[in-house]
């Protein structure tokens, strides 16, 4: 008896990545969820260097900025209740005072150019469909910072919108790197704050969108989209796949999506080495019952020869120092 729907997947033909990938993420919450195990891993990546961004336009000017090398003063950012915040970017890049919170803009904006220069992939996840555009500005925001909601006015973008946003994401992208692969994906993430109908409406103009530009581009073959969201709303739908506020998918449903990436992009030939950087940070993590035995010196050498052979095979690759080796 089967019991779960499945989404038949394939691995992909073209451009897989491996441990000579340049990965770069960014996008919701998932991005952050799935760059945590990148860097788990060990895969040269860089997650949302701007924090979390929900929708396609936050994502749109932040590669605008970094291409252009922005430099960010302080007509760009404003403070509220005793905190520096930019428009442009998450709460986690505020500070206490301006000199600190404009260093974290423009050294972010240097290297997210660095690193699309460089970037073999580039992982977009798109969290919603609403945006809120600042009275005073006429500009949408990347986060509103919880300054208060009648100083903004909530729009729901259309299909087009979102497709003509994600070309020129496309297009700024290829202008500097032209071989980037591109992977779009829909965070399965419910933003009920907006209403479950509101939420669904927002997710298909997402999804909609995304399927529009594939259809549009002539080169599709470096774009193309990975089902997070469908994965999750088909395969996992069941709340003991979800944290305590039913909303957001726990580490067990992010570990299932991870394994269902690894299939379709993660060169075969990578695996190997994943799961020896996967022995490596259990044996990092252990905690021994007895710290002095001779067994667990001997665990330790081990443990370090494999560590060291790693990091000499691929420079990227470095571990956190333990005090127990």
């Amino acid at each position: 008896m089967n019991l779960q729907t499945k989404i038949l997947l394939q691995p992909e033909r073209f451009n897989q990545i491996d441990y000579n990938s340049k990965v770069l993420l960014l996008g919701s919450c998932f991005s952050e969820n799935i760059g945590e195990k990148f860097n788990y891993f060990k895969f040269q990546n860089l997650v949302n260097p701007f924090g979390i961004l929900f929708h396609p336009l936050a994502i749109e000017k932040l590669i605008t900025n970094a291409i252009n090398q922005k430099e960010y003063t302080e007509k760009d950012i404003f403070s509220h209740n005793e905190q520096w915040y930019c428009y442009d970017a998450h709460s986690r890049l505020s500070a206490s005072n301006k000199e600190e919170i404009l260093s974290q803009l423009n050294q972010s904006i240097q290297e997210t150019y660095s690193f699309l220069q460089e970037a073999t992939h580039v992982v977009i996840t798109l969290g919603t469909s609403w945006v809120y555009r600042h009275i005073e500005t006429d500009q949408f925001v990347a986060n509103c910072h919880k300054v208060p909601q009648k100083k903004f006015l909530k729009e729901l973008l259309s299909v087009n919108q979102i497709s003509e946003s994600l070309d020129a994401i496309v297009s700024l992208v290829t202008s500097v790197n032209p071989n980037a692969q591109f992977i779009f994906t829909v965070s399965p993430v419910r933003h009920v704050k907006d209403g479950f109908v509101e939420n669904t409406q927002s997710k298909s103009h997402l999804i909609t969108a995304i399927h529009q530009l594939l259809s549009f581009r002539a080169q599709p073959r470096n774009l193309t989209y990975f089902p997070s969201y469908e994965i999750v709303m088909d395969e996992l739908r069941d709340y003991r796949f979800y944290k305590e506020d039913m909303l957001h998918p726990n580490q067990l449903s992010i570990d299932y999506i991870w394994e269902k990436f690894v299939s379709v992009w993660i060169y075969q030939n990578s695996e190997a080495i994943m799961d020896e950087v996967d022995t490596i940070q259990k044996g990092l993590a252990h905690k021994p019952f007895n710290p002095n035995s001779e067994e667990h010196q001997k665990f330790l050498l081990r443990l370090q020869e494999k560590r060291e052979a790693l990091e000499h095979k691929f420079a990227h690759i470095t571990f956190k120092k333990s005090h127990l080796i």
